[in-house]
């Protein structure tokens, strides 16, 4: 019987450790840190697409894509 509770006593410790040091999910700061490196890449592609080689590429796949004849 008490080899059966000292095995309890073991389990519950293990579990408990295990749930007061799962790092799964992240936290406020990893989040914040997210948050600005898409702001800062959003930025750098709207940059990017804006800028006047894109444009003039963009508009010309699209003029060709619209002047070309099916069938």
């Amino acid at each position: 019987m008490t080899h059966n509770l000292s095995r309890l006593i073991d389990r519950a410790g293990a579990h408990a450790t295990r749930l007061i040091t799962d790092e799964d999910g992240m936290s406020t700061a990893e989040y914040a840190i997210g948050t600005i490196a898409a702001a800062a890449f959003g930025a750098i592609l709207y940059t990017v697409i804006t800028g006047d080689n894109i444009v003039s590429a963009l508009t010309g796949i699209i003029g060709k894509a619209l002047s070309t004849s099916v069938g």
